[in-house]
């Protein structure tokens, strides 16, 4: 689907949408059309139970005294609550809308609207923000396909007076899009195509905005004392890898952010293994470097003014004669000794070694890793928020507040000396789990808070958030690239050019 911003004019073909407030009070071009139709929006409306209430949405077929085949109502809400998320979700449930009705071209028409200060250029930015999200979908692999469920919007004209500055404030915007995209495809990928090499290859594919990207495999890994991750790996035929992206928008001399992602490009459990059911989501336990490599994409698309640093740890966690067993003591780069008591309790494993790396090598400013590491976080949490753990209040407040703005939420829980114990092992300095089936989450955290050497830091656990069984309005059912938007607006907020 191509997105374009146009002059406000009436369009000739196909669908024009246009706006309307809870009460089914009409926005300017909304009660313009109504004229020239002899009042059909209204009575339409009176017919129904449309109200304008948000992400409603209602057809005018035909309307009298127009060329175009219809005029699709979209419901705004109240203008004083009107928001980025709100206005997004306005493009992203006309997309859907016109999708399901098997619309080919349509126009949507921007107004000033009264009672909210988002000015028409960002209003129409946020707008062709949504559509774009929702207008993702992963169908490489279908070949046949009925007609009725196939995408049919080729073109979506956004009409706004200020059309310059609509494109603007787009652009910024559409490279974030574009990472998130990128973001998806490499989650939604199977892990017959996805492995450690084959996503160190397309995190190669960066080298072409900018990114300076380094490849890692085991010998190099080896040479630095890597055993955590290198055990999780050595039970598979796909060699691990440890890529390190760096992005330098800021210059010399100013220390660099680091975000770390957990890349199990598939997880059996290893010798501990999954039950059978529902395995096949296991390809999306990369979903961490996934958001990581997006988010390195969609900063040097848009020239980022920051250095930044993406570290992904990669591997495929299977069972067989080689496999890393329960008991198994491993000693990572940081030196410290681990009892492996449960095989599939690996992403903190790899994360051990990348995030001990990454602090000791480039000492940044601060650290944030993303890992769909617990099922325990999906029973606490469920599908509306990450889970948020950290060593540091300004970077709690920040990332609380960016997920707020972009509608990607976190919840903070604890990190505790008394949580910290139950990962003490008798064999070891210590073991990859607690002692029970309590706190889970937590005691994750913990492990990985004794990798970070005091480096501010935190860990967004997104294992219910990776992947969603159900369509969001900007959030297709599938792969979501959560944390990407958030951590773009972090850095855009506290970091870019400072």
């Amino acid at each position: 689907m191509k997105i374009t911003f146009v002059e406000p004019a009436l369009p000739k073909t196909g669908s024009l949408v246009v706006g309307i407030l809870e009460d089914r009070e009409l926005t300017p071009t909304a009660a313009d059309i109504d004229r020239r139709c002899g009042g059909a929006l209204k009575r339409a409306m009176e017919f129904s139970r449309f109200r304008g209430k948000r992400e409603q949405t209602l057809d005018v077929l035909v309307p009298p005294g127009l060329a175009i085949g219809r005029v699709v109502l979209v419901g705004l809400g109240k203008a004083s609550e009107l928001d980025d998320i709100k206005v997004e979700a306005v493009g992203g449930v006309t997309v859907a809308h016109l999708n399901r009705v098997g619309e080919k071209t349509a126009t949507v028409a921007i107004d000033k609207i009264a009672g909210t200060r988002i000015a028409p250029a960002a209003l129409a930015a946020r707008v062709a923000l949504g559509a774009s999200l929702r207008a993702y979908r992963f169908d490489k692999y279908k070949t046949k396909e009925e007609k009725d469920k196939k995408p049919t919007l080729a073109a979506l004209h956004i009409a706004v007076a200020d059309r310059a500055g609509a494109e603007r404030a787009y652009r910024p915007l559409e490279k974030v899009a574009e990472g998130v995209i990128f973001t998806r495809d490499l989650v939604s990928e199977p892990a017959n195509i996805i492995y450690p090499e084959t996503l160190a290859k397309a995190a190669k594919k960066l080298e072409k905005l900018g990114v300076d990207v380094e490849v890692l495999d085991e010998k190099a890994m080896a040479k630095l004392g890597m055993g955590a991750l290198l055990g999780v790996g050595q039970g598979s035929a796909r060699p691990p890898r440890l890529v390190v992206m760096q992005w330098h928008g800021a210059g010399k001399g100013k220390k660099p952010v680091a975000f770390i992602g957990k890349g199990v490009t598939f997880d059996t459990g290893g010798i501990s293994i999954k039950p059978a059911a529902s395995m096949e989501d296991m390809k999306w336990d990369m979903g961490g470097s996934g958001v990581v490599i997006g988010l390195m994409r969609a900063l040097a698309g848009r020239k980022a003014k920051v250095n930044v640093v993406g570290v992904v740890g990669l591997v495929e966690n299977m069972p067989s004669g080689k496999a890393q067993r329960p008991g198994d003591i491993v000693t990572s780069m940081s030196g410290q000794t681990i009892e492996v008591i449960n095989t599939d309790a690996e992403g903190r494993l790899v994360l051990a070694d990348a995030l001990w790396y990454t602090q000791d090598r480039f000492k940044p400013q601060f650290m944030v890793n993303l890992a769909t590491l617990t099922g325990a976080i999906i029973i606490a949490l469920g599908s509306e928020h990450a889970g948020l753990f950290a060593n540091n209040e300004t970077l709690v407040e920040r990332l609380v507040a960016a997920g707020k703005q972009v509608g990607e939420l976190l919840w903070r829980l604890p990190l505790a000396d008394a949580y910290d114990k139950d990962i003490e092992s008798d064999a070891a300095d210590m073991k990859n789990v607690g002692s029970g089936r309590g706190a889970g989450s937590i005691t994750a955290a913990q492990f990985l808070q004794r990798f970070v050497n005091k480096v501010p830091w935190a860990h967004l656990d997104i294992a219910g958030t990776t992947w969603s069984t159900k369509d969001k309005p900007t959030v297709p059912k599938g792969a979501t690239a959560f944390g990407l938007r958030l951590l773009a607006r972090f850095l855009q907020e506290h970091y870019e050019g400072k």
